[in-house]
């Protein structure tokens, strides 16, 4: 429960990770393999649609797609320096 809670949080700061993105991709401080790996995820999803609910299935087939945009978001901010993190004001509290 508590994870799908921080997964909704995480959907509306959304608003956040185009520039995080073009960010991420342009910094130095990121590892070439990291780059390469997020970009052949999003770019193979992108041509390879896995979806679990078809699209014709209005809402329901639209939240497969969020779903692993959102995924992939999280993902790439888990690879992503502390600096980069905190400049768009994604660093996670250490709270227990």
């Amino acid at each position: 429960m508590k994870a799908m809670m921080k997964r909704i949080r995480f959907l509306f700061t959304l608003h956040r990770s185009i520039p995080f993105m073009f960010d991420f991709f342009r910094s130095r401080e990121i590892f070439g393999w990291k780059k390469l790996l997020l970009s052949g995820l999003i770019i193979g999803y992108i041509l390879f649609p896995f979806d679990l609910i078809p699209d014709f299935i209005l809402f329901f087939g639209l939240l497969d797609d969020a779903a692993m945009a959102l995924l992939l978001l999280q993902f790439m901010v888990k690879l992503a320096p502390e600096t980069l993190k905190e400049k768009h004001g994604m660093k996670r509290s250490n709270h227990k």
